[in-house]
């Protein structure tokens, strides 16, 4: 796959207008959406030490999502992510006590533990429904190696005591408030035979032997002496203290089914949403890709909170929408919340880079989907369908995407894959209901009760459904009418600017810059006035060729075929050119070295070659070298014509250095002999040890005069200023090698 496999907005268009009836058919009405399930969810980042602010901030989102919920009828959770450090206990109990409160009955409390914590911050996470760790981290050792004071350790039995976290019994929570605790996990039998694991300490251990009561195992959790600190891993496999294990906000968001915007906080005081709205209305090309990307830098570099994607695109190129979409993905849910708007349609690759926000929100007639992957055919211009081997690392990528983001991943493979079904399932034991294919519903051993197929997913086509589809499958949000309404959504002030993010001029320049006739002026111009500048030093023409090159790289950098590794092979063989030709003598290794390293610069600057196959690399190698031959060939036929007619021309001719007498066009001035102004021939006048004067610089080429000639030499290697004395050491052909004459005395001298 490569980035010449691309979407065409003919075939997509045509192919939707030609399905559109069928994906836009609704299925008859359903009760309950998969949206309307959804928990309503929010995060929460405590900060140590634990203030009353914290406690009081903690009360409010609480009680907020408590109106919400009993409102909506709906299950509420907040997540608390809890840090590592050090509280007052009268901070922390309060926080406690808060949790506990039988004001918030509605609200479920999940205690998010990514680092290792002990101390008093230990006592938030026992106080929540439910804790949620990486499985590397700790938690425990509330005394930190000492026991915990007795009113202290009769406070938390108490918020034990409540029963909110099954996990969490008053023995193992006695083994991490006092070190000299033994903990044990025991294998138990009741009178019916029944079996049971418990986690005691062995004074319970005890009681229950002088009960009778039959203990067919024991193992020891936590020695005598040893911390109360108990990693995640082996808690979550023993079954005890842990609920969930989770790696990042991401998985605990799809644990609970929460809504990917639960993880924006917002910051206490400072509730005002910024926000940024970025149009996406052309085909995505690399140079569409790094407009993009530049966007979304400047955007969260200026603080905005709220990105706004206004998609409506027929798609373009697979690695640049990837890219795109995992950019945007990678943004840090909690700090920026990212949305897809799709008035008309987002197909193909926009669709891909919708799939990489927080939330899709589509006009109701809106489509999206008709991710396949197509690339052009060697004949015709046509394009076809690529086989399935080429676009399974595809499928991976979306899956990521749709585990990030909380989406049925079937779902999305079938926007690339014409021949899966997606069935409609029901979770045996919650009831939740998603959407699977085959593959997913066998691995889940019988998790899932298989339901009707989505009838957008049927064979030979890629799913593409309209706003209200999507919605209904949880594909996307709820839809919105217009821009006014998805403003009202995200709580956007009227008075808020909401304009969309175009083009300027200098991403205008960039894009003709990055054109292959551009490419192509902009080399030939840079070695042709290289070349003018070496025979006519003024500074100008060397100025002009720098700039140039610059312009060259810029807008491939800024297209994103270049980046500094190019620059620095030009750079560096620039400087090997240098090298060879005013340091080292004749023309040899540096010389060779830097031509070939300033020419695959050139090369590599004009393509990114990711993805492509090896002959396509060759292929897209041949064009650019074309190119830079081209280029060459036209700098030599420039160059010939000024040689022979640069002294004649205006203005320029006041740049070259011209023999006593020559005055071209001037008939009224003194005229030069043509046989004196010669570049030599068969009929050298001047031959091995004769002695002249260089009127301009030899670098290694120049011209010098000897007597009444006036000739074009060249240095035996070194550099020459002009108004030297030289000395011709030998003839070549039409080539006069001379070097620096040594200076002589007055009576030896000759004319």
């Amino acid at each position: 796959m490569s980035d010449r496999s691309i979407w065409t907005s003919f075939v997509f268009t045509a192919l939707s207008s030609l399905l559109l009836p069928a994906a836009s058919a609704a299925p008859a009405e359903k009760t309950d959406s998969v949206a309307d399930r959804q928990p309503i969810g929010q995060f929460l980042t405590l900060t140590s030490p634990i203030s009353d602010s914290q406690v009081a901030r903690v009360g409010i989102v609480a009680m907020e999502l408590q109106t919400r919920a009993a409102k909506d009828d709906r299950e509420a959770v907040l997540v608390l992510q809890i840090p590592p450090g050090a509280s007052r206990f009268g901070q922390v109990s309060d926080l406690a006590r808060k949790l506990t409160s039988a004001e918030f009955s509605r609200v479920r409390t999940v205690a998010w533990v990514p680092k290792t914590v002990d101390g008093y911050h230990a006592i938030i996470a026992l106080a929540c429904h439910d804790i949620v760790m990486p499985p590397n981290e700790s938690l425990g050792d509330i005394g930190r190696g000492q026991k915990v004071a007795p009113e202290e350790q009769g406070f938390i039995l108490q918020i034990v005591d409540r029963g909110r976290n099954n996990k969490v019994s008053r023995d193992v929570v006695q083994s991490m408030m006092d070190p000299a605790v033994e903990l044990l996990r025991v294998k138990t039998q009741d009178a019916a035979g029944q079996e049971r694991f418990r986690f005691l300490t062995s004074k319970q251990v005890r009681s229950l032997q002088a009960a009778d009561t039959v203990i067919l195992e024991t193992q020891t959790v936590k020695q005598v002496g040893a911390p109360g600190l108990y990693n995640a891993f082996d808690a979550n496999r023993a079954g005890f203290l842990l609920n969930k294990t989770a790696n990042a906000r991401q998985e605990v968001a799809a644990a609970y089914d929460l809504p990917l915007d639960s993880m924006r906080e917002r910051k206490e005081g400072d509730d005002a949403v910024n926000p940024r709205l970025i149009a996406i209305h052309e085909p995505i090309t690399p140079l569409t890709e790094e407009f993009l990307l530049r966007q979304i830098r400047g955007a969260v570099s200026e603080g905005a909170d709220l990105l706004i994607f206004d998609i409506n695109s027929p798609g373009g190129y697979l690695f640049s929408s990837v890219n795109i979409a995992n950019t945007i993905a990678d943004l840090d849910p909690s700090e920026v919340t990212t949305v897809a708007w799709v008035p008309e349609m987002a197909l193909s690759g926009a669709a891909v880079i919708a799939l990489g926000t927080d939330h899709i929100v589509l006009a109701p007639d809106a489509r999206i989907g008709d991710a396949g992957v197509i690339q052009e055919t060697q004949e015709g211009g046509a394009f076809e369908r690529v086989p399935e081997k080429l676009w399974s690392d595809f499928l991976v990528t979306l899956q990521n995407l749709a585990e990030r983001k909380n989406r049925p991943t079937a779902l999305l493979h079938a926007m690339v894959d014409k021949d899966l079904k997606v069935y409609e399932v029901t979770n045996k034991a919650t009831g939740r209901v998603t959407y699977m294919s085959d593959y997913e519903i066998k691995d889940s051993d019988e998790e899932w009760v298989k339901g009707p197929v989505v009838p957008e997913s049927r064979e030979d086509f890629l799913l593409t459904v309209n706003g209200r589809r999507a919605y209904e499958l949880g594909l996307a949000d709820a839809p919105c009418e217009d821009l006014d309404a998805l403003r009202i959504r995200f709580g956007i002030p009227e008075e808020t600017p909401l304009q969309s993010v175009a083009r300027t001029w200098v991403d205008t320049f960039v894009f003709v810059l990055n054109s292959k006739v551009a490419g192509f002026g902009l080399i030939t111009l840079g070695i042709l006035f290289l070349y003018v500048e070496m025979h006519l030093p003024s500074g100008f023409f060397g100025i002009a060729s720098v700039s140039c090159f610059a312009l060259f790289f810029w807008s491939r950098y800024l297209g994103g075929t270049s980046g500094s590794l190019e620059l620095i092979m030009f750079i560096l063989g620039f400087v090997l050119l240098a090298l060879e030709i005013f340091v080292i003598p004749g023309f040899g290794v540096f010389g060779i070295t830097g031509l070939l390293m300033m020419a695959g610069s050139l090369i590599m600057a004009s393509h990114t070659f990711s993805g492509m196959s090896t002959g396509q690399r060759f292929e897209e190698s041949l064009s650019s070298l074309g190119t830079l031959a081209g280029a060459l060939v036209t700098v030599i036929c420039v160059a010939a014509v000024l040689n022979r007619f640069l002294p004649s021309i205006p203005v320029l001719n006041r740049l070259i250095l011209s023999p006593p007498g020559y005055a071209s066009g001037d008939t009224a001035g003194p005229l030069l002999n043509p046989s004196a102004y010669s570049a030599g021939g068969d009929g050298i006048p001047v031959a091995a040890g004769d002695r002249g004067m260089s009127v301009s610089t030899l670098r290694p080429s120049g011209k010098a005069t000897f007597g009444e000639y006036y000739l074009d030499v060249v240095s035996d290697g070194g550099y020459i200023d002009h108004d030297t004395p030289i000395e011709v050491i030998r003839v070549a052909g039409s080539r006069i090698i001379v070097r620096p004459a040594e200076p002589v005395d007055d009576d030896t001298a000759t004319a």
